[in-house]
């Protein structure tokens, strides 16, 4: 007969705690660094483009709140919603970006990189969808490619799936959860489709009519200490936004100064990302300084002025700003990063400002602690599962439950609903998949670029393959990761 004896006293009364816990925290994340997906180095750059939401610019929390009381009242006002919906706020610690939202079911939820649901975030409204019904409604967990959102994540052409990729999409996904949530109480029948079309068109009529004014940016992060320092060493810079040209002129003076347009060489509004970097008919307008269109044709991009529309083909051919020499910031991976990495040889930086939040709960004592354990109980498992006696069974069977709450514990630390952006229990998200293959770089913000010189070269940590590590069943007992305590609390009778 086997015995088991550990717990998680023993546990965290080891050496194994008492050593390894102390030196992961000597070795802490930086939260201002910049991570790297693909060697680059920044003395081949020469250009620097940027995005202009959420990249040169970040907004107050208060931002979204108002986004999503905006667009409720639209629903009410103009699409003739209950004006009971009205009751429900924005909740800032609901979504996350990432989350796929499946149109026809009206189910929110969290994918990994195999296309997997993670259990136990499938959200209809406000409430968690038991396991068992996702299950029954999916066949299983696993959701096919051809129901998946497209390229762009969006849901079109039978994709039945619609992912949530930038900032601005939190007050739309809690949007769409709290009606949804209403109509649940209230036993009323609708047709989830309409829902989500008549959101989305809300949310962008809310954008169109131009609500976020100046008063809402946050912080800039140093952009303009960012974009100085990059004149200095020679960059040529530009701006590339679907922004409207009096909205960004008024944010880029405040942040920058009355001369910001004397830091780029050229400037384009009202791009109508992704589609700028597709369609080779559009051609350029020049805007003038009362945001008048003119109706010149544009023979060459000048530097001062404003340009709105065009497409990528015709500013390659006005500029010859071409391949790795060009790095590219933006927030959304898919409108402003994919097409440009994967069709037109530009290096690409994603500015995610969650990864710093989410560094910095990965330092704390706490979470290490969680991780240390959770590791540590799954090599546990891996290792004793041959033993087939009924004692032995009862043990691995408490020590899966175990694993289970202490995976909840793990997620509660980042978002209670649906835990980190990037890692579901044991896989990268959906998310994080997109983001490896669309940025060479990514990082909190632009400011962390001042950390860095303008020849430094980032390296891609080598992540060793699965066939490249030793199994845990050699890691418990031999070697580096050898558990002290692991032969003593078993007893073979």
């Amino acid at each position: 007969m086997i015995l088991f004896s550990l717990c998680w006293y023993n546990f965290f009364s080891s050496p194994l705690f008492t050593e390894l816990v102390p030196s992961i925290m000597s070795n802490m994340l930086n939260p201002d660094a910049i991570f790297s997906n693909n060697e680059m180095s920044l003395s081949d750059i020469e250009i620097y483009g940027f995005d202009y939401d959420y990249t040169l610019v970040f907004y107050s929390k208060h931002l979204h709140t108002l986004i999503f009381n905006a667009a409720r009242d639209l629903l009410i006002n103009e699409h003739r919603y209950p004006a009971e919906i009205r009751k429900y706020d924005y909740d800032p610690n609901f979504a996350i970006r990432g989350l796929h939202y499946d149109v026809h079911r009206a189910l929110l939820m969290k994918i990994d990189a195999f296309h997997y649901i993670q259990l136990g975030t499938v959200y209809r409204g406000l409430s968690v969808v038991p396991d068992e019904e996702v299950i029954a409604m999916y066949d299983g967990s696993h959701v096919p490619l051809e129901q998946m959102s497209d390229f762009y994540g969006k849901s079109s052409q039978g994709n039945t799936m619609k992912q949530f990729m930038d900032i601005f999409s939190l007050p739309e996904m809690t949007l769409l959860s709290c009606v949804n949530e209403y109509f649940l109480k209230n036993n009323i029948d609708y047709e989830p489709v309409h829902l989500y079309k008549d959101v989305k068109d809300s949310i962008r009529d809310v954008h169109i009519k131009g609500i976020m004014y100046r008063k809402y940016i946050c912080y800039a992060e140093q952009t303009r200490a960012v974009l100085a320092k990059l004149a200095d060493h020679g960059k040529k810079m530009f701006l590339i936004t679907n922004s409207p040209s009096s909205f960004v002129d008024k944010g880029m003076k405040f942040i920058v100064g009355k001369d910001w347009r004397d830091l780029f060489d050229v400037v384009i509004v009202q791009a109508e990302k992704p589609n700028f970097f597709n369609d080779k008919r559009r051609p350029f307008r020049k805007v003038n300084e009362r945001g008048v269109l003119l109706w010149d044709k544009i023979h060459k991009l000048q530097k001062g002025q404003i340009y709105k529309q065009g497409n990528l083909y015709e500013f390659l051919k006005l500029t010859g700003w071409r391949g790795s020499k060009v790095l590219y910031f933006g927030d959304h991976i898919y409108s402003d990063l994919a097409d440009l990495t994967l069709k037109h040889g530009w290096r690409t930086g994603a500015i995610i400002p969650e990864l710093r939040s989410e560094i910095k709960i990965m330092n704390t004592e706490k979470y290490i602690q969680t991780m240390t354990w959770l590791q540590t109980l799954t090599g546990l498992l891996e290792h004793m599962q041959v033993h087939r006696d009924p004692d032995s069974q009862m043990i691995l069977e408490e020590w899966k439950k175990e694993r289970k709450e202490m995976r909840e514990m793990n997620r509660n630390f980042f978002n209670a609903h649906f835990g980190s952006i990037f890692r579901t229990d044991e896989n990268p998200t959906y998310f994080l998949r997109r983001l490896s293959r669309f940025a060479d770089i990514y990082m909190a913000s632009l400011s962390c670029l001042l950390n860095y010189e303008p020849d430094y070269t980032f390296y891609p940590r080598r992540t060793p393959l699965q066939h490249e590590l030793p199994g845990w069943s050699d890691q418990l007992c031999t070697g580096t990761f050898r558990i002290p305590f692991l032969q003593e609390t078993v007893q073979i009778k």
